[in-house]
């Protein structure tokens, strides 16, 4: 009895054993090349900031997807350099910090080299150049930069837009204050909290389409403002990303997003 109750778990076990086999074979036969190897595609971790329309956003009567011109771009220059990008939404301000710490290999969130940046992680070329304006509701005695005396204006904390604001608020006596996300300068000042804020052209043109309580004007000193992809530093990757935009570039693909997704503050 023992030999034979031996004899028939021997059985099943060989009976189990063969059918994940199978299984594993079939799945590995969905991942083989022509010549039978097997390669499975890289994923790479993407930071950007959710709260940047058009460039990263989430449109709620849509769905919850991050779509915008940033993640088009980085989804085709995936495709060029032959991995996944997933993206996931992260605070401005913690964007470069994850990046040193390696809980994401790259960034794309409308960011703007500087000197404090450069400094710890690597950029890219740039792929994308805007103006900066200063909005402010249309009720408001504020038409140029010397009305902002005496004013508070709203700005992103760590962005190049902050250290615009300081600039202008040194010039004319006024006051920064720093917010966490854009919608939040936007509704601080609907509610008279700021009384102004200074954001890239592109983005303030979203809010100017949807509040016809905005408006808005370039600033008087336009910085030299262009967006590249951030990576870690020494990272081969921004080698590999250039050439994808080079590529992206010349195949007309870059132009073809910003005719779909920005536009100027007029």
């Amino acid at each position: 009895m023992k030999n034979k109750f031996f004899l028939l778990m021997l059985v099943l076990v060989i009976g189990v054993l063969a059918a994940c086999g199978a299984k594993e074979n079939k799945d590995n036969s969905a991942n083989s090349n022509a010549d039978g190897t097997t390669e499975q595609k890289q994923v790479l971790k993407v930071g950007t900031s959710a709260d940047y329309a058009p460039f990263e956003y989430v449109d709620a009567a849509k769905g919850e997807d991050i779509i915008g011109f940033d993640i088009d771009l980085i989804k085709l220059v995936g495709e060029k350099i032959g991995v996944d990008m997933q993206v996931q939404d992260m605070d401005f301000n913690s964007l470069v910090p994850a990046l040193q710490a390696g809980k994401i290999d790259v960034v794309i969130s409308g960011m703007t080299p500087n000197p404090e940046r450069e400094q710890v992680v690597d950029f890219t070329d740039k792929y994308n150049e805007t103006e900066q304006v200063i909005i402010v509701k249309k009720e408001s005695d504020i038409k140029k930069e010397a009305d902002l005396a005496g004013k508070k204006i709203g700005v992103q904390t760590a962005s190049i837009q902050e250290n615009l604001g300081n600039n202008i608020a040194k010039k004319v006596d006024a006051t920064v204050e720093g917010r966490t996300r854009i919608p939040e300068i936007i509704q601080d000042m609907m509610s008279k909290r700021l009384d102004a804020g200074v954001l890239e052209g592109g983005v303030a043109k979203g809010y100017l389409k949807t509040n016809d309580k905005l408006a808005a004007f370039p600033v008087e000193e336009q910085p030299e403002d262009f967006k590249a992809i951030a990576v870690p530093k020494g990272s081969d990757l921004k080698d590999k990303i250039n050439k994808a935009l080079k590529e992206l570039a010349d195949e007309g693909k870059i132009q073809e997003l910003e005719e779909k997704w920005l536009e100027k503050v007029e």
